[in-house]
This record gives C-alpha cells, sequence and structure tokens, in this order.
C-alpha cells in the first residue's frame, strides 16, 4: 500500500489530534497521505489537501474520523469506487467503525502487514419521481426514510413491490434499509437486525396507526415502490438521516438496491455478532 487518504470530521474533538497522529505514522512509514480539505489547513499540510470525493481515483484507501454518519458521507462521496474504508470510531455506538483510536501505531501496522479482511456492504438507490419526471436519485449505505413533519397528522404510504401491491401503511412513514441500516433507524423504530450478509432489502413502518403493520424483509433484486399522501405538505424524504427533499402528495419513490458496494475494513478478529452484543450492550450469551 503506496498511498492513503485522512478525512477527519471537524466537529469532534479529537479528531484533529488522531489526524495529526496518524499523518505522522503513515509518512514515517513511507506512505503518501492525503488529507481531506477540511483538516489539511488546520494541520499545515495544505500542499496533501484532497476533497474526500476525489479520494476515489487518489488513494488505495481511506481512514474515517468520525461516528458513523461521518462514515456514511464518505460512504456515498466514494460510491462505485471500490475504495476500501477504515472507520476510527469517535462517536457513541459506532456500528460502522472498526478501529478504536486507543492503539493506532497497532492499527497503522495491522494496516499496512495487510492483518485485515474487506467486507462489501450493499447500498441503495432511490428516485424520487413527481408527475412522472424524476427530480433526483441518490445513493444511500443505510436507509431511505419516508417521514411526516414534526408536528404534522400521520401521511399515508402506499406500497407496490414489483408492481404487486403490498399495503398503505398510515403513520408517521416508512423507512427502507439495507442489511447494514438495520441497526440504524430501523431499529429504533422496532424492526430487526439483519447480519450484513444477508441479500435483502428491508421495509419498516414507523409508528404505524394499525395493529397489523409489521416490517418486511424482500428480496434484493426488487424494487419498492411508495406512493405518499397527505392532507398537508410537511413530508420529507432522507438519505442516511443526513439530507432529503421535501415530497408533496402523489409523489412516488423508487427503492431498489445499488449497483455500488461500500468496502468496508474489518480485523480479522471478532465478528457482527461481537460487535452487537458489545454495541447493544446485550446479554445473550
Amino acid at each position: 500500500m503506496k498511498t492513503i487518504g485522512i478525512v477527519a470530521n471537524k466537529g469532534k474533538p479529537a479528531a484533529r489530534i488522531i489526524a495529526r497522529e496518524l499523518l505522522y505514522l503513515f509518512e514515517k512509514r513511507g506512505i503518501k497521505v492525503y488529507l481531506d480539505d477540511n483538516i489539511a489547513g488546520e494541520l499545515g499540510r495544505s500542499e496533501l489537501a484532497c476533497p474526500p470525493s476525489q479520494m476515489g481515483g487518489t488513494v488505495e484507501l481511506v481512514c474515517v474520523l468520525g461516528g458513523d454518519g461521518t462514515l456514511l458521507g464518505i460512504a456515498r462521496d466514494l460510491a462505485g469506487c471500490s475504495v476500501p474504508i477504515l472507520g476510527f470510531n469517535l462517536g457513541t455506538l459506532g456500528f460502522l467503525s472498526e478501529a478504536e483510536p486507543d492503539n493506532l501505531p497497532l492499527a497503522v501496522d495491522q494496516l499496512l502487514a495487510g492483518q485485515y479482511r474487506i467486507e462489501e456492504r450493499s447500498m441503495l438507490q432511490a428516485a424520487l419521481v413527481r408527475k412522472n419526471e424524476t427530480l433526483a436519485t441518490y445513493t444511500a449505505m443505510n436507509d431511505v426514510g419516508i417521514a411526516k413533519g414534526s408536528f404534522c397528522r400521520i401521511i399515508n404510504c402506499a406500497v407496490w413491490v414489483d408492481d404487486q401491491f403490498v399495503a398503505t401503511f398510515r403513520g408517521d412513514g416508512v423507512i427502507i434499509s439495507s442489511p447494514t441500516g438495520s441497526t440504524a433507524y430501523s431499529l429504533s423504530a422496532g424492526g430487526p437486525i439483519v447480519a450484513p450478509n444477508v441479500d435483502m432489502l428491508l421495509l419498516t413502518p414507523v409508528a404505524p396507526h394499525m395493529l397489523t403493520a409489521r416490517p418486511m424483509i424482500f428480496s434484493a433484486e426488487q424494487v419498492i415502490r411508495v406512493e405518499v399522501d397527505a392532507v398537508h405538505q410537511e413530508m420529507g424524504l432522507s438519505i442516511d438521516g443526513q439530507f432529503g427533499y421535501r415530497l408533496e402528495g402523489g409523489d412516488v419513490i423508487y427503492v431498489q438496491r445499488s449497483p455500488h458496494v461500500t468496502p468496508l475494513v474489518l480485523w480479522n478478529t471478532g465478528s457482527f455478532y461481537e460487535v452487537i452484543r458489545k454495541k447493544l450492550q446485550a446479554e445473550w450469551e
């Protein structure tokens, strides 16, 4: 490995310190490092600045310093580039972050010695259609959310799968998740935890006004179509819970598996179930 990118969340107090230490450790070992343009100037290394969206064609691996939200944003920026991502957890739960900042020299040595594996995580592709016109297309790693505003009445989400009508969910909205996203917004809404190697799409109703509404699992080969309606206009589409688009009654959202995947760097020790036990503090043994 000859080139590595470092992306840091400036909102995390420790990010600048860890970025500086990683830069030193990599350069000491002869690795060419590129820093995201938000942190390069603060470290006094403006000559290494590279926007995260351009790292895909420049580096062999990207280290992300922050929480899962930071990693999700980088995963979208690098979608289609096949650049592995190693997350350093500076947040709270950190389901997607493999490395801890306590022993940076060990993490660097493991990387350069190839003592890791790559796990490809599926992504989602969403298209927003209004009056037969596609307004926008998005790529998500975790989920696509369709929800009402903070103080509004319920919305209706009519769901089709491959043109077969499933149900109309009346409530706060629905979440369509990848397996990776099953531990995010969907989990808090009562959805199941899904192992990341399961090939599927997960639909979870949010606060449904229906006794029979339950999360549903569909094949990853299928296309989910959601038509929204309400007596108000306070509805929104969110991508990984980070940004979105205001919806109108009659809008249609198509969600399917993306052709892109996110390659995550994982150490050769531990497992998905160990991460779940640790992060959720569940006593399943």
